[in-house]
């Protein structure tokens, strides 16, 4: 175990200056000795995870003395141009030092959670075995340090983000993005979110122990991002290779990345900044994080300029065209009829999570990237962004309650990827 550098609480400001000073310090710790390192940053749809800009820094002090490869978590998500590579780390990381991650390819199998373990973990809602695989360049690289590099904050399907996750699954192969996807789904995604220790938490934790603890040299630099007066602030950073580390992050990310609100929402608008958000299988966590907190019947308007699709993967968008968002009931049943759908739980998860199950409407307000035809296909309403920011114009609004020129109340948030938001009363009961 390697000593821990623990940084952060609600109040804290991390400056540029303090977030060189701490990386000074931390190289100093881990780099004596080190020759080869791989970071494994997140990619573009992380952008306010501050990832990019220590990546960078690294990349800056070391690369004249040791030999540094960079792998960002992509998971299914498409990867980055050269353009979107100098937005997140800045001019300095060179493409061509960016390694590739073919979720479908390029793995090295471990071995599995048996059938018998993934039902224990759910409580018999997910029966099946989880094949455990990464990057085969992980074993092949023969790196002195793996510094996995991302934000804790609430998220969807496991509870709280980042730890073995970004590893696991942003690195990982299908069969695991696949069934701890769908296990968070079975499990129901509103008693995870928020939560540290989920049954998807448990199942990425004990494949972690198993099979990369101990084999690979991996460490954890950990961000918690919070916000003040409109603007991001990094609250703490956690360096470390053990349980304690991510559950300290997770802690402070609890404290200021979820908010609980007296009433419920019933018109709330959500901002996808276009360069973080290209497709619905990323922009639906304007979904996700609010679903907590929104009322019955209420309207929630996504406001999308750069949605131009729905998967991140062809096949992946080929099957959310197919099946739309339509609830979990009509998911299960096509998953049992339809084998493509079968072999892809990681949409049909996306599917279900995706879907308000009648509950409230979704408004969704594209530039142009998605016609009302193909909107209203999956279930969505259709409105285009241009009609919709007539109304709610992003850069007049307050993260938070609004009002508008009749009157009446809605709720405005910047970025979803920031935090969760939920009703207290619906906590309560």
């Amino acid at each position: 175990m390697i000593e821990n550098l623990h940084l952060g609480s609600e109040d804290l400001v991390i400056t540029q200056d303090d977030l060189e000073a701490y990386l000074d310090r931390l190289i100093l710790r881990v780099m004596p000795g080190v020759s080869r390192v791989l970071i494994v940053p997140p990619d573009i749809t992380r952008l306010n995870s501050r990832a990019g800009e220590i990546t960078s820094y690294l990349w800056k002090r070391l690369h004249d003395d040791v030999h540094i490869d960079i792998m960002p978590a992509l998971g299914t998500h498409v990867p980055m141009t050269e353009a979107q590579c100098v937005r997140l780390f800045g001019p300095d990381v060179p493409f061509d030092r960016l390694l590739p991650h073919r979720w479908r390819d390029d793995l090295k199998e471990l071995g599995e959670l048996s059938a018998d373990e993934m039902a224990e973990l759910s409580g018999g809602k997910f029966v099946q075995p989880m094949q455990i695989a990464v990057n085969k360049q992980l074993f092949d690289g023969n790196y002195d340090l793996i510094l996995s590099v991302g934000q804790v904050v609430p998220h969807e399907v496991i509870g709280m983000a980042n730890y073995t996750k970004n590893i696991l699954i942003g690195v990982g192969g299908k069969d695991m993005i696949d069934k701890s996807h769908f296990l968070g789904a079975a499990c129901g995604m509103e008693s995870i979110m928020g939560r540290i220790d989920t049954q998807v938490r448990r199942a990425l934790n004990t494949a972690f122990d198993r099979y990369i603890r101990g084999s690979l040299p991996v460490s954890f630099l950990l961000t918690v991002v919070g916000t003040q007066d409109d603007d991001t602030v990094l609250r703490g950073l956690y360096y470390g290779d053990d349980d304690q580390t991510f559950q300290a992050a997770a802690e402070l990310s609890r404290k200021i990345n979820f908010e609980v609100l007296d009433q419920p929402i019933s018109r709330c608008v959500v901002y996808l900044d276009p360069e973080e958000f290209h497709s619905t299988w990323l922009g639906n966590k304007a979904i996700y994080r609010t679903r907590m907190a929104m009322a019955d019947g209420g309207e929630l308007i996504i406001l999308a300029p750069g949605v131009r699709g729905f998967g991140e993967d062809p096949a992946i968008d080929k099957l959310i065209r197919a099946h739309g968002y339509r609830g979990t009931p009509q998911t299960l049943d096509a998953l049992n009829r339809y084998p493509e759908l079968a072999g892809n739980l990681s949409t049909a998860a996306h599917l279900i999570h995706s879907s308000t199950e009648g509950r409230f409407h979704v408004t969704y307000c594209p530039d142009g990237g998605l016609s009302q035809e193909e909107v209203e296909s999956v279930g969505y309403i259709y409105r285009s962004y241009a009609d919709a920011v007539k109304q709610y114009e992003p850069g007049k609004l307050t993260a938070g309650w609004n009002t508008d020129d009749k009157d009446e109340r809605f709720f405005y948030i910047p970025n979803p990827a920031l935090g969760l938001w939920a009703c207290r009363a619906g906590l309560e009961s």
